[in-house]
């Protein structure tokens, strides 16, 4: 089974609000399942933020931070499918010096293209760019959190 076949088959079960899917083809295994999940979410300031996660999730993937309040936001319900992922493993900065101001928050308009943090692998510096046009939903890891390939770093609306 190739990648775009399980890409067809996510859309697929996506379009047609199916919960869940396995497919068992000889010593392949596929099983994909479309949950929501609600995480109460307590900040510094004590106040309360509900996170509402929902689409095609990794297994088991929670947003980063949900336990210790960095998740930045409204205190709304955050329902964008619109996620940036980290492609890789490493270090995540907000901005581009210790000391200099973040590269978006929550609220932030960003376009397309437009660097959103950094992440540093093996002493590299690697941009994390927006793939949407719109507004920064959540920012889900805080900055100099060590992050996961593959775990969701902003929302975007």
């Amino acid at each position: 089974m190739e990648i775009n076949d399980i890409i067809r088959l996510m859309q697929a079960v996506s379009e047609h609000d199916l919960t869940s899917f396995r497919l068992e083809e000889g010593d392949v295994k596929l099983s994909i399942k479309k949950e929501k999940e609600i995480v109460t979410v307590t900040g510094n300031t004590g106040a309360a933020a509900q996170v509402t996660t929902g689409g095609l999730c990794q297994q088991d993937a929670k947003p980063e931070g949900a336990a210790d309040g960095r998740i930045e936001g409204p205190e709304a319900e955050i329902c964008s499918d619109k996620v940036i992922f980290s492609p890789l493993v490493g270090t995540f900065y907000n901005a581009s010096t210790p000391d200099g101001e973040p590269f978006v928050k929550a609220g932030d308009c960003v376009k397309k293209g437009q660097v959103l943090g950094i992440i540093e692998a093996m002493k590299l510096m690697n941009e994390i760019e927006c793939d949407y046009d719109g507004v920064v939903e959540a920012v889900l890891v805080g900055n100099e959190s060590v992050v996961e390939y593959g775990q969701p770093l902003f929302r975007i609306r």
